[in-house]
């Protein structure tokens, strides 16, 4: 709980602490609430982590339920298509998180196969895990109860290539940076930002000609 209140708390080299920056103030304010609420948590000494475990795994469902909807209805609010939000707000509200942890894993370890392996396994948990759970679910309980399941589609088809092209792309990137810098990650500064300012424009145009799919101009 003191923890959670506190801004900072990182630890230089010699175990002296870091005075936080400007940012670290901000991010401290704003994710205030979060910090105390998550502090309540059983710590992971008791019982072998196991009540630390499942009430976390229950309280991030809970939080990503929050962000869903509140994204749904933010794009309701703002006429935007449901195909549109759930790649936007719905994404970048459950994909954030992984991004922070991502850039921490950068940061801490000397290889870039947790942070790259993070930014991965998230994406195969969300696509297998949390789509293919759901779908068992409901095929199960309908088995029970009867009736039909149907789901339309408008621009799944499309966006599930875009992804896959994309992602490839992204590999190949990966592996000419290997090939030529040295590393997957980092290096000098300008190849740095060259690379980051391509995969966020990857991500501009898989939104832009997915949301043109989902308002039928294309």
């Amino acid at each position: 709980m003191v923890s959670a209140m506190t801004v900072g708390g990182d630890l230089d080299e010699n175990g002296q602490p870091i005075k936080p920056a400007a940012i670290d103030c901000i991010m401290h304010f704003v994710a205030f609430f979060w910090k105390v609420l998550f502090s309540l948590i059983p710590p992971k000494k008791l019982y072998g982590g196991w009540p630390a475990f499942v009430i976390s795994i229950i309280a991030i469902g809970v939080l990503i339920l929050l962000v869903q909807e509140l994204g749904y209805l933010l794009a309701c609010v703002l006429y935007i298509e449901p195909a549109v939000a759930g790649i936007t707000i719905v994404a970048l509200g459950t994909s954030v998180p992984d991004t922070f942890a991502s850039r921490t894993a950068a940061i801490q370890d000397q290889n870039a196969d947790a942070a790259i392996g993070n930014i991965t396994g998230s994406n195969s948990v969300n696509v297998f895990l949390g789509l293919g759970l759901p779908w068992v679910i409901t095929v199960t309980v309908r088995s029970f109860t009867g009736g039909k399941l149907t789901l339309k589609t408008t621009n799944l088809d499309l966006a599930v290539v875009l992804f896959t092209t994309f992602g490839t792309v992204c590999i190949f990137l990966l592996i000419l940076r290997r090939k030529v810098i040295g590393g997957e990650l980092g290096g000098p500064k300008i190849p740095k930002i060259a690379s980051g300012l391509f995969l966020v424009f990857l991500w501009l145009i898989y939104v832009l000609i997915c949301s043109l799919r989902a308002y039928e101009i294309i």
